[in-house]
């Protein structure tokens, strides 16, 4: 989507990083790389949204949901045509 991001994580364990943690890094990543690529005014918002998923069928019906997103923004007439759709990895739980 043009003006939002959606992604799907699990705990990796002690070591890892929480997520608030990793939104920080990830953010500022991404910022800087964005503006290297000429859209220098470029900021995220400071928050973000997380949802908990808690079960394999939530899993299902999210992943569905920010597929037809693009659909519902009318920038294409199917989830398949969306160009960012990203890589899809399983997630171990």
């Amino acid at each position: 989507m043009p003006d939002h991001v959606h992604f799907f994580a699990s705990p990796c364990g002690e070591e890892g990083k929480s997520l608030s943690q990793f939104m920080e890094s990830w953010k500022r990543w991404t910022q800087r790389e964005i503006r290297q690529r000429g859209i220098v005014s470029f900021r995220w918002q400071k928050e973000f949204f997380d949802h908990l998923l808690r079960s394999d069928e939530s899993y299902g019906g999210k992943w569905d949901y920010v597929r037809e997103n693009p659909v519902r923004e009318r920038l294409v007439t199917s989830p398949d045509e969306w160009p960012f759709q990203g890589e899809v990895y399983p997630l171990e739980w």
